[in-house]
């Protein structure tokens, strides 16, 4: 196309430098040049100024956006409900970046945005992102809620443990026998005197009875979590957690790994590079073998190992499987490492559109 021609026959791509309260965004033309970079505001009047301002250089092919998993959220939803292909644009190689520099030229800061669009030009360092607007997106907020609280259950109860073994001994004799629960209970049903908190013996009890309050409003909080989630693991997908060894924890992590649109990840064997658990050739000399692989989504792999484990402790045919792999020369951690390959192969039948 040459410059003479229309605007609306020009084809271009954007890019965005996703922050807290400004987006920076770019756009290059056919020929992958810079058109033009301007800031706008997260908010949804700064989402429509944006997509009308990229839209205005031509037809808009294609939007490589950074961080779509927390800053960037919002405007894909914005982008994709306009019918707007978005790329997540992943972070340059280090290398590369450590040799370049980066070029983020403050207060416009349009190096981040530029290369975000030339990446979705090019189709480098960009893939497609996950869909937050269905069950899997409530079903992410709901166990990063339960981690958190899960994570200060347990500091609660850390610091139960530690104010008694530092209490008066009155208090330290009495308590130091008891089972958790017991003790949760019996703090939680004291009744200090909140007005005689000077004294050391009060402030111990009353900071005890906190901690045990806390700790149970945390257990119940953990407990509705639970429920929530393990609806929605049945809705999304009872067949699964019907499998022998998987349970809905390791379910829903799974579920949230291939996201609401699974259709993104091409087959199986990609699912499992995602996973963590696609073989890698290690093989020296003589010897061929594959190795662990330590990148991909460690959650993911994470809940497969526990399915793995769970079904190595309980099913015999999986037990057959490991002793077959190990007498044929191979390393217990090796032999996990092929079962749980096939632990994805059970999950793709349920997630990875055939």
């Amino acid at each position: 196309m040459t410059d003479s021609e229309p605007v609306s026959a020009r084809r271009v791509v954007g890019g965005v430098d996703t922050h807290k309260d400004l987006h920076v965004a770019a756009v290059v033309d056919e020929r992958d040049r810079i058109l033009e970079s301007r800031s706008f505001p997260t908010t949804r009047q700064g989402y429509r100024q944006m997509l009308a301002w990229m839209r205005s250089f031509g037809h808009l092919e294609r939007v490589g956006v950074e961080a779509t998993g927390s800053y960037g959220a919002g405007l894909l939803r914005h982008l994709q409900a306009a019918g707007v292909e978005v790329l997540e644009v992943t972070m340059p190689d280090r290398s590369d970046r450590r040799r370049r520099g980066k070029n983020d030229d403050l207060p416009s800061g349009r190096g981040g945005a530029e290369a975000a669009a030339h990446a979705a030009f090019a189709g480098k360092r960009a893939v497609t992102p996950k869909t937050r607007d269905g069950m899997i997106e409530a079903l992410r907020v709901l166990k990063a809620c339960r981690k958190t609280a899960v994570t200060a259950r347990r500091v609660a109860l850390q610091m139960i443990h530690n104010t008694v073994v530092a209490a008066p001994e009155e208090l330290r004799d009495a308590l130091r026998r008891m089972t958790r629960m017991r003790l949760i209970r019996t703090l939680a049903a004291w009744r200090p005197d909140l007005t005689d908190y000077r004294n050391t013996l009060s402030a111990y009890r009353i900071a005890l009875k906190s901690l045990a309050r806390r700790y149970l409003e945390l257990h119940d909080e953990i407990a509705d979590l639970d429920d929530m989630i393990t609806a929605i693991v049945d809705e999304l997908a009872p067949e699964l957690v019907a499998r022998g060894g998987i349970g809905h924890g390791s379910a829903a992590q799974l579920l949230l790994t291939a996201g609401d649109n699974p259709e993104r990840l091409t087959s199986e064997a990609s699912f499992a590079a995602l996973c963590g658990v696609s073989p890698i050739p290690a093989s020296s000399g003589k010897v061929t073998r594959h190795r662990l692989n330590r990148g991909g989504d460690r959650a993911a792999n994470s809940a497969l190992h526990i399915i793995a484990i769970v079904r190595f402790r309980s099913d015999q045919r999986t037990q057959a499987y490991v002793a077959r792999r190990m007498a044929e020369g191979h390393s217990k951690l090796e032999a996990i490492r092929c079962l749980k390959r096939y632990m994805v192969s059970l999950v793709g039948e349920f997630q990875i559109p055939r």
